[in-house]
């Protein structure tokens, strides 16, 4: 039985980056993949299907130039499902030649198969040829990810009643579209069926939507939504769905309410892929939703030696965040210092439009009674914006009145989970509503919305004394000078 100072259960994100750190710090590491090919749910039917999706679908519809062109404005005129998968195909091939490039690069070995625990330290895979194989582990992570929810009331068929990984299946493209669950996962899928013409209608047992992000920035979301015909139905669950006899869906509400579509996805929730790793052999249970507790500065799970990232311990479940998480992880493992995981990390929801923020909300700024100001731009303002042709979006930036520290970023619209990287970076290192308004944007761009909205702010805030920024504008022009002087000599 071979043993490995690191075992990983899992090739996503979490997986990943924590195999490469630990292989780097000249440790034994060995990856178990229970699908054919590397890369896990982020790969294979999450992140990067998704968001290909979305773009294959903004292109072909001529989406980003229906501002000057008019609603009717398509590149290609009928669209089918071969369409959207044929680029997806490229992408998937891509992203995995590059990470199986980088396991052969850092020497991490990989074994395909299911893995299920037979004590603490030691895991028995079942390779797809039926063949036992035991190995073990001084530390092991489980970054297994998540599956979707699928309740047994559901009927799953896989053709018109699906969930989000079989979407990526799909025959045709529907002309219409029930979601059940305004989730991260079904809000994107919705919006996006809708730029390809779909009519849409979403389902939220829930009165709002997307709670942890800014109220403001919901609002207008869900007015783009509607004013582009997509019914928003709050407060309703499904109690019954069906296929009738001409093979159309039939969905009843709790309320009487009955919708017909030629599809319905349920997007109600995702739960860890736990089921077969057998938990009670090492020590571990996870919840009702197959999420493991962990502590959040080690990712360390009840037992010290085995660590969870990723999907698996929740909330923000993000690929950029579980990716941190892997390598925070992989590195208290094996015993090397591991800085704590980032205060302000940005959300990107990668629906149409896009939204993405970073920092408090305006909810939560109000919630801890801190004094603030708000500074709003919308894209349409900016030269860059208006040369695009866009007429909706908006960026919105929260300081403390006392300070004139940035708290918040918050941003919806075209780039909006690129741009919001410049509030991230001055969040992180206490910046404040000054280098918005003495800073030099690239013109034309829609970065100067930062520029726009931290005016709005300044006008409306005191102009007293200023509390001592964090570096100084001599303090920076030493650095310069000092590493011109590198680069020369």
């Amino acid at each position: 039985m071979n043993h490995y100072d690191l075992i990983v259960v899992g090739s996503g994100p979490a997986g990943r980056r924590a195999a490469i750190q630990a292989a780097k710090l000249e440790k034994s590491v060995l990856v178990i993949e229970k699908g054919r090919r590397v890369g896990g749910v982020s790969v294979h039917t999450g992140t990067i299907p998704s968001k290909t999706l979305r773009e294959t679908a903004l292109n072909l519809t001529g989406w980003r130039e229906r501002g000057f062109y008019g609603q009717s404005y398509r590149v290609k005129q009928h669209i089918d499902a071969a369409d959207l998968r044929q680029r997806l195909l490229i992408t998937l091939d891509h992203e995995v030649q590059v990470l199986e490039h980088q396991f052969a690069r850092n020497r991490v070995q990989q074994l395909h198969g299911a893995a299920r625990f037979v004590d603490p330290h030691t895991l028995e895979v079942t390779r797809e040829d039926g063949e036992l194989q035991r190995v073990s582990g001084t530390s092991i992570l489980l970054a297994v990810g998540t599956k979707p929810y699928r309740p047994s009331h559901i009927p799953f068929d896989g053709e018109a009643i699906i969930d989000s990984d079989e979407l990526l299946d799909i025959d045709t493209v529907p002309r219409s579209l029930v979601v059940i669950g305004a989730g991260v996962i079904g809000i994107e899928y919705a919006s996006i069926f809708s730029a390809l013409d779909t009519q849409v209608s979403v389902v939220e047992p829930r009165s709002t939507m997307l709670d942890f992000i800014d109220r403001e920035i919901v609002e207008d979301f869900t007015y783009q939504l509607r004013d582009r015909n997509m019914k928003l139905i709050f407060g309703q669950t499904a109690e019954k769905i069906e296929r009738e006899a001409g093979g159309k869906c039939r969905v009843e509400l709790n309320n009487g309410r009955v919708l017909h579509s030629e599809m319905v996805l349920f997007a109600a929730g995702r739960v860890g892929a736990v089921g077969e790793l057998n938990l009670e052999a090492c020590g571990l249970e996870a919840d009702s939703r197959g999420r493991l507790k962990v502590n959040p500065e080690t990712f360390q799970t009840s037992v010290p030696h085995i660590y969870a990232a990723g999907d698996i311990v929740g909330f923000p479940s993000l690929a950029s965040t579980s990716m941190e998480q892997g390598r925070i992880a992989a590195r208290h493992a094996v015993g090397a210092p591991a800085s704590e995981p980032p205060q302000y990390f940005p959300y990107g929801i990668y629906a149409v439009p896009e939204i993405s923020t970073c920092g408090l909300t305006e909810e939560e700024v109000i919630a801890r009674k801190i004094p603030y100001e708000t500074g709003v731009a919308h894209l349409r303002e900016t030269s860059r914006g208006h040369i695009m042709g866009l007429e909706t979006g908006l960026l919105k930036m929260i300081f403390s009145r006392k300070t004139r520290r940035l708290l918040g970023v918050h941003i919806i619209g075209e780039g909006a989970t690129e741009l919001v990287h410049i509030g991230q970076a001055v969040l992180n290192l206490k910046g404040t509503v000054d280098y918005f308004v003495e800073n030099t944007f690239n013109y034309p761009t829609l970065a100067e919305a930062y520029k726009i909205a931290g005016l709005d702010a300044w006008n409306r805030m005191d102009q007293g004394p200023r509390e001592a920024p964090v570096a100084t504008a001599q303090s920076l022009d030493s650095t310069l000078q000092a590493m011109k002087k590198a680069a020369s000599s």
